[in-house]
């Protein structure tokens, strides 16, 4: 399980990536991956599906949804939690992905997160960080643990690209598998704006240039999907 002395930060552009490797073991991975297969009630939809513990992601603000109660965190996950930040974050995300399915470029709400963790599960997968004309491909190896944290978290937008297989440094083309993920995610406390000033993605700042608050992330979206867009939800 997590020790802090087991963590590092990569050292790449964006700066703030902090990487654990086996977080936990293959074995715990086989038994939570049952629990996700047989014992999860998950939509009835294609695509992207999303469960929620503690406060509820809302997909439009990035932020969190005030009209769907908390809801306590199962046993499955308590002992799944980062103990870095001294205390257990507020919404927490389990995903799956079939094959294929992807993340549209973006990043969580600056004023509302602070931390945001992302343990991998089953197959890897390429996570792609943008910035301008910058991009850095990250493999999400199974079992990792990968923390965002400032330029990372702050000034790059992260994605998966909508797509079956990925191809590594080698040239080796990996076809992709079923994946999971568990993303974690702090509130800031004490409740504060954020004061990084980047107009493009900060919803602090967008709102102090007079954006209105329903359409913060759809220009958001602009900015980042320069490229046609893949479609999904904010996750990792």
């Amino acid at each position: 399980m997590e020790e802090a002395s087991r963590r590092i930060e990569l050292p790449l552009e964006p700066p703030g990536i902090i990487w654990q490797e086996e977080f936990i073991t293959a074995e715990h991975e086989e038994r939570l991956i049952h629990i996700f297969l047989h014992d999860l009630e998950w939509p009835e939809k294609t695509g992207r599906l999303s469960l929620h513990y503690g406060y509820t992601f809302d997909y439009k603000t990035f932020g969190v949804d005030p009209d769907i109660p908390y809801k306590e965190f199962p046993d499955w996950l308590k002992p799944l939690i980062p103990t870095t930040e001294g205390r257990p974050p507020e919404q927490v995300c389990l995903q799956f992905y079939s094959p294929g399915t992807g993340i549209p470029p973006h990043v969580d709400t600056h004023s509302v997160y602070d931390q945001l963790y992302a343990l991998s599960l089953g197959a890897p997968v390429f996570m792609q960080f943008r910035k301008g004309e910058e991009r850095m491909d990250i493999d999400l190896t199974p079992r990792s643990m990968m923390q965002m944290s400032g330029d990372s978290r702050l000034h790059w937008t992260h994605g998966i690209k909508k797509r079956k297989t990925d191809t590594l440094q080698d040239g080796t083309v990996r076809p992709r598998g079923n994946r999971w993920s568990i993303t974690y995610r702090w509130i800031r406390k004490p409740v504060m704006e954020c004061e990084c000033g980047n107009v493009e993605l900060c919803d602090t700042a967008q709102r102090r240039n007079g954006i209105e608050k329903e359409k913060r992330w759809q220009q958001q979206a602009e900015v980042v999907n320069e490229t046609p867009a893949n479609g999904g939800e904010a996750g990792s």
